[in-house]
């Protein structure tokens, strides 16, 4: 039985960091893209991030790119980082990773429509 575990999440300050990461259980990382999806308060699920199954060409949403940092995690097997820096109040969110179609060997789509099975996701608070 396939199961996405998100960790890391938290609350923090505008400026500041976090690491979030996804242990994948029941499905082999390597066989999918992955990615992160995220549903703010009042807000529409949005998909913000993805890496493909030969870990090149990452994407990221408008919204996060150049903060953003996607990738596999080489220390932990099945495991997919997301490394947020320079975060927002507007990045307040409960995050999901998720998996995507196996055929995103190169090049992946992060859109939500995309995603066939996600996580319960972990909560990230940025607040002064």
């Amino acid at each position: 039985q396939r199961q996405l575990v998100e960790s890391g999440g938290g609350s923090v300050q505008p400026g500041g960091s976090l690491r979030l990461s996804c242990e994948a259980h029941g499905v082999n990382l390597e066989d999918v893209g992955i990615g992160w999806l995220r549903r703010a308060p009042g807000k529409q699920l949005e998909g913000i991030s993805c890496i493909s199954r030969n870990g090149g060409n990452p994407g990221y949403a408008d919204s996060v790119k150049g903060r953003f940092t996607i990738s596999r995690d080489n220390n932990k097997k099945n495991t997919v980082v997301l490394q947020m820096d320079s975060l927002k109040v507007e990045d307040t969110a409960v995050y999901y990773c998720g998996i995507l179609p196996s055929h995103m060997f190169e090049r992946c789509d992060f859109a939500v429509d995309e995603y066939t099975y996600w996580g319960q996701g972990t909560q990230v608070t940025v607040s002064s």
